[in-house]
């Protein structure tokens, strides 16, 4: 396998991690990476909100979970080598029902079972104690669930690439892929690269790149748009770390939460609403192509008919503040619409099955000499360095009988 030529697709957290562990790994492996923006980390990794995911909410067993353990101690040694941001602040997860304490305490076995560290169960006083100004009758609480900075993450992986003989090509927008003998040709327009060995971590455009590789259509990717409040900066001094409602286990979002940022701020939200393009930032960008390839899609009607009231719950929210901050003064009662401003978005590439399942675990194919990423929801960048482990493990230890 020595002086062999890998591509990758793809210059978000998990693709520059997977060619990051190649470069370092596989010596005489020659690494490029394809991306079709001018810089790396723009789209799902540009937008994330930071959060470092301690394993809480992932099926025991699961690839999510397998790989967030992982990544998550993978990623703390990274960034203090690196001396990039990594700061342990700790999130409560908080019922603020009766009736929600049941779902707490099925979750906190799972997080149990998952191995996430000093996880303990907390009272109303308790609460109280963690987050003076935070409601609940009761909640989970993980000391050790972190915040960092993963643009810059992923642009340290981007200089590990390079400094090991590796190539980032940014504006390749990547527009066929083609079989030649022994290999893969990856075309931008008429620039061609040939590879022995190509990887897909396309991210929102996953689905529509895998089928340049005769992949199978399912499933789609369906963009959701997450859009965030922001404290005022007067007023951020009411909440010191992570606050996070009990999941609903039938939706695979988390719900409105408050999320600490190392730059000082602090985020309120998402909502999850349909955007109406893959990269749908604002409710103005539509595209006409995303849209009429999401109506002809089986799944999304499906899924529509399941998830319909939430939906317009999270509509609701998207275009009135008032309705956006009902869920969350619930978790921080002294909050209200004017301590607020409108943030950033970011789109969530969902992956959709074809009877309308929202995909929730990670989902990667091999296509002959292609390995797909299919499905990398959060926690991605959290698991980005164990995802990358996994990734390479499948390309190369199975690579002898593929060919």
């Amino acid at each position: 396998m020595a002086d062999e030529t890998i591509g990758i697709v793809g210059a978000g957290i998990v693709g520059l991690a997977t060619a990051r562990e190649i470069a370092l790994s596989r010596p005489g492996t020659r690494v490029v990476v394809f991306e079709k923006e001018r810089e790396v980390s723009l789209h799902q990794t540009g937008h994330n909100s930071g959060v470092v995911h301690a394993g809480i909410y992932y099926t025991p067993g699961s690839l999510k979970a397998e790989l967030t353990v992982r990544g998550v101690a993978l990623l703390r040694a990274y960034c203090q080598d690196r001396e990039l941001p990594y700061r342990e602040i700790g999130k409560l997860v908080v019922a603020v029902r009766e009736e929600e304490l049941g779902r707490m305490n099925a979750l906190y076995d799972r997080a149990r079972n998952n191995h996430v560290p000093d996880l303990r169960k907390v009272s109303r006083e308790e609460i109280r104690e963690i987050e003076p100004n935070a409601g609940g009758v009761a909640a989970l609480y993980s000391p050790r669930t972190a915040i960092t900075d993963y643009p810059a993450i992923a642009r340290a992986f981007a200089d590990d690439v390079v400094g090991s003989g590796g190539e980032v090509r940014t504006g390749f927008p990547v527009t066929s892929l083609t079989e030649v003998p022994h290999g893969i040709e990856v075309a931008s327009g008429a620039e061609r690269v040939r590879v022995d060995r190509l990887i897909l971590c396309a991210g929102l455009h996953s689905d529509s790149v895998a089928g340049l590789a005769r992949d199978r259509r399912d499933p789609r990717i369906v963009p959701f748009r997450g859009e965030y409040m922001l404290l005022r900066p007067d007023r951020t001094d009411l909440v010191r770390g992570l606050i996070y409602p009990v999941p609903d286990p039938r939706y695979p979002f988390l719900g409105v939460h408050f999320t600490p940022r190392v730059d000082g701020s602090v985020e309120v939200g998402p909502n999850a609403v349909l955007a109406l393009a893959r990269e749908g930032y604002t409710r103005a960008r539509v595209s006409p192509r995303d849209l009429l390839g999401l109506a002809a899609y089986p799944g999304v009607w499906r899924m529509a008919a399941q998830h319909w009231r939430t939906g317009i719950k999270e509509y609701r929210g998207s275009f009135s503040a008032k309705a956006f901050m009902k869920d969350a003064r619930l978790y921080v009662p002294a909050v209200g619409v004017q301590d607020v401003v409108r943030g950033g978005a970011g789109v969530r590439a969902q992956a959709l099955d074809r009877d309308g399942t929202l995909v929730d675990d990670f989902r990667i194919h091999r296509v002959g000499r292609v390995t797909a990423v299919r499905n990398a929801p959060s926690p991605a960048a959290t698991a980005s360095m164990a995802i990358a482990e996994h990734i390479v493990e499948a390309v190369f230890d199975r690579a002898s009988g593929s060919d």
